[in-house]
């Protein structure tokens, strides 16, 4: 059970990582959900993914 509440935390925080208006608050957040998911390296790699992403213009 407690396998299954990790991975559904991580597969949310995995979720918001590129949220936010600009490159900045995506870095953020994309570092914010790798840290919780895979530690320093996780952050860094969430990070890096977050400020590259682009906003879907629909």
């Amino acid at each position: 059970m407690r396998i299954a509440t990790i991975l559904m935390a991580g597969g949310l925080l995995v979720s918001l990582a590129a949220c936010g208006d600009n490159a900045t608050e995506r870095a953020a957040t994309g570092g914010v959900g790798g840290l919780v998911v895979a530690g320093p390296v996780g952050a860094v790699a969430g990070a890096t993914v977050g400020a590259a992403t682009t906003k879907w213009v629909w």
